[in-house]
């Protein structure tokens, strides 16, 4: 049976090993080695950083796999049928995506698992969007291996990590209500939403999505009403507050 993650962040322990541990590396093991806690899966598009990722998860926990993806959609197949990871590590900034609708979207795929945002973007902003859309912790990219094992056995009692220096706003805020609401929808509201975004009407949804209109219709509703917006139009905009260009304060 996999183990929880607060079941795993507890028996931290250096591990040196190594290469990858594949899931028929560990049946060939002893019994006694056959620890079974559960994968991780790293999202990032910067193959030094991403390695860098996967040594200090090796070094600080137990996972029968550390899987990487470079893309936001790459992850998601890697999530797709498989058991919920004990972990997830995601870049904000890769190159099918934008901001926190990343996050959402992981969430949504992975609702029981806790992820941490590792982001060379520390705008308070930021951190509190991802952490109101569900975040389990927020580590600067600069930050040294001491930091990580902190934010694991923050996450391991139940509690969620936040970098030092980051100034925790108002959870009635604008924007920590808008990422929750949008954190709030379903995989089928975030689906129709994408869509919506892209200027399809409920007749091209049903055919994409090989659903009946009126069930398009009922979905929309709900997604209005959850959203707190009358029209689609107004949907559209509470789903742009997710992008950087509109968390970031005065960015260029």
């Amino acid at each position: 049976m996999t183990k929880t993650f607060g079941e795993l962040a507890v028996c931290l322990r250096p591990d040196y090993s190594g290469g990858m541990e594949t899931v028929a590396h560990m049946s060939a093991q002893t019994p006694r080695q056959k620890i079974s806690t559960g994968w991780a899966l790293i999202i990032d598009d910067h193959p030094l950083f991403c390695d860098a990722l996967e040594l200090t998860l090796r070094v600080l926990g137990e996972f029968t796999e550390v899987l990487t993806a470079d893309c936001m959609e790459g992850g998601l197949r890697m999530l797709d049928g498989a058991p919920a990871p004990a972990l997830i590590l995601l870049d904000l900034n890769l190159p099918d995506v934008s901001g926190l609708d990343g996050l959402i979207r992981i969430k949504r795929c992975a609702e029981k698992s806790p992820v941490v945002i590792v982001s060379s973007m520390t705008d308070n902003a930021i951190i509190n969007g991802a952490i109101a859309a569900g975040a389990s912790g927020f580590v600067p990219k600069h930050s040294g291996r001491a930091v990580f094992k902190e934010a694991l056995a923050e996450i391991a009692n139940n509690g969620v990590y936040k970098p030092n220096g980051f100034v925790e706003s108002d959870n009635g805020s604008d924007h920590a209500q808008i990422m929750a609401r949008l954190s709030s929808l379903t995989n089928q509201q975030g689906r129709i939403l994408e869509l919506i975004c892209e200027g399809k009407l409920n007749k091209q949804i049903a055919y994409d999505l090989s659903i009946a209109e009126g069930t398009v219709k009922a979905h929309v509703t709900a997604i209005m009403r959850k959203l707190g917006v009358q029209r689609r139009t107004q949907a559209v905009l509470v789903a742009q507050e997710a992008r950087f260009f509109n968390t970031l304060p005065n960015a260029n």
